[in-house]
């Protein structure tokens, strides 16, 4: 089988029951979803060598098969009523997962920037990015058919980034970067 099929060429791409425009609502949605899965991917590159987080690269891994469901959720057409993949149990198990991190790390006392270890970079790349995917599928709802649940989930999806990444840097021994309102070039505050 060829990787290229050529039938992309003039602009137009398959959903599950016909053609649409590349830039049609649905693709976006679904394309930002497969875009957070590759920076899933990257994040646990960061974290499966490090043995203080194999919990967490192992959630990684679900979440990603997950991500897979929630973008072919989103590939059907208007006509079709598929049975969907994502149900409620998947943003339940996220939040027991959400729960378990916020146990790991310290009380939140301040904002938190990104950063810390590159574990928790990565993750709060992902957060920002689910973000993003969770702004385009409420954009699709408005007009289309969409498993409401796929909104849901990437809502408490991107709240699981932020927690893992508050519980790798606590693991790793790392502080969180907090924010410092007028923070200076020079590193004094206003």
């Amino acid at each position: 089988m060829k990787l290229y099929t050529r039938t992309g060429d003039k602009g137009q791409t398959a959903l599950i029951g016909g053609r649409v425009p590349k830039d049609h609502p649905r693709v976006e949605a679904y394309g930002t979803i497969d875009e957070l899965n590759a920076f899933t991917g990257q994040a646990l590159a960061v974290i499966e060598p490090l043995p203080e987080l194999a919990e967490m690269a192992a959630r990684l891994k679900v979440i990603m098969n997950e991500l897979f469901d929630c973008g072919s959720d989103l590939s059907y057409d208007d006509e079709h009523q598929p049975e969907y993949k994502l149900t409620e149990e998947y943003a339940i198990r996220l939040e027991q997962w959400i729960d378990d991190y916020q146990q790991q790390a310290p009380e939140i006392r301040q904002f938190i920037l990104p950063g810390g270890s590159a574990a928790a970079a990565a993750l709060h790349v992902c957060r920002t990015v689910c973000r993003r995917a969770e702004r385009a599928v409420v954009a699709l709802t408005g007009r289309h058919t969409v498993n409401t649940e796929a909104v849901t989930y990437l809502n408490r999806l991107s709240d699981f980034y932020f927690a893992a990444a508050r519980a790798a840097n606590a693991k790793l021994g790392i502080p969180d970067v907090s924010y410092i309102p007028g923070l200076r070039a020079d590193g004094l505050s206003r």
